[in-house]
């Protein structure tokens, strides 16, 4: 099908209604540097060694993935906050790129720590299994500061056992805020999507429950900036990871990717 790239307002969006994103069937995949990465298991623990394929600042949107040391061991596809690496960011962008006006930068995304400075040059922040998530003082102290200043985190791939754990550590993260849950009326669903209660209540792709959307605002006020959102039961990486393999439903991950460029261009316009 054919799709229209749209024009940015700095200060607001229209909604794109409900146009259909192209699924990406048609993607070269980029085997050779999967491999070089250890495919799909990635490295492990090893922060030093997803680095090294981070790009340089260049004032162009980058898909920023947060490490954590894990809380214990996630299972599937080995450290939890790496999972869907490199392919569902690969992925993402080249939708970005072919649908908005954002200049995304392609092949990938970088991946850093929650205590590194660098994480200011970034407006969003994207983290895996929040249910082995854990923090230090100095990461805290540094992602709390990132998100007052105007950052913008998305908790992704929360399955029912994740859950006690991502509110835990929210409420350490910002002590003085509370976690609501979010409709299809909050202006993030129609930030460039215009996206129905049908669209969101989507199933989680491995089966576990029905998705709902959970945030919290600047100062606790509704009508203000969001700062996280919560993706529970649900995950978005791997509806993206798996558009192009024939695991999903093209129709889910179409959702899934209406999502993602939503929390985008929000997090680009408030």
């Amino acid at each position: 099908m054919t799709t229209t790239k749209r024009r940015v307002s700095q200060t607001t969006w229209v909604g794109a209604g409900l146009l259909a994103v192209t699924a990406l069937a048609s993607l070269p995949l980029d085997l050779e540097g999967q491999r070089r990465r250890g495919g799909r298991r990635g490295f492990g623990g090893d922060l030093a060694a997803y680095q090294e394929y981070n790009s340089a600042y260049s004032g162009d949107f980058t898909f920023v993935r947060l490490y954590y040391r894990s809380s214990g061991f996630s299972g599937r596809g080995g450290a939890g906050w790496s999972h869907d690496w490199p392919t569902a960011e690969t992925n993402f962008v080249k939708i970005m790129d072919e649908l908005t006006s954002v200049t995304p930068r392609l092949g990938g995304g970088n991946v850093l720590a929650m205590d590194d400075p660098e994480l200011f040059r970034y407006p969003v922040a994207y983290l895996s299994e929040p249910g082995y998530w854990v923090m230090n003082e100095a990461e805290l102290e540094n992602l709390r500061s990132y998100l007052l200043k105007g950052g913008f985190m998305i908790l992704d791939d929360n399955a029912p056992q994740d859950w006690r754990n991502t509110v835990y550590q929210l409420q350490a993260l910002l002590p003085d805020h509370r976690l609501v849950e979010l409709d299809a009326s909050h202006p993030i669903f129609d930030s460039f999507f215009h996206l129905e209660e049908e669209n969101i209540q989507m199933p989680h792709p491995q089966g576990w429950g029905q998705a709902s959307y959970w945030g919290i605002h600047e100062d606790n006020d509704p009508d203000g900036r969001l700062m996280v959102i919560v993706n529970r039961d649900n995950d978005i990486g791997d509806y993206m990871e798996w558009s192009d393999q024939g695991f999903v439903p093209i129709a889910l991950s179409n959702e899934a990717y209406k999502l993602g460029v939503n929390y985008v261009i929000y997090a680009l316009t408030h």
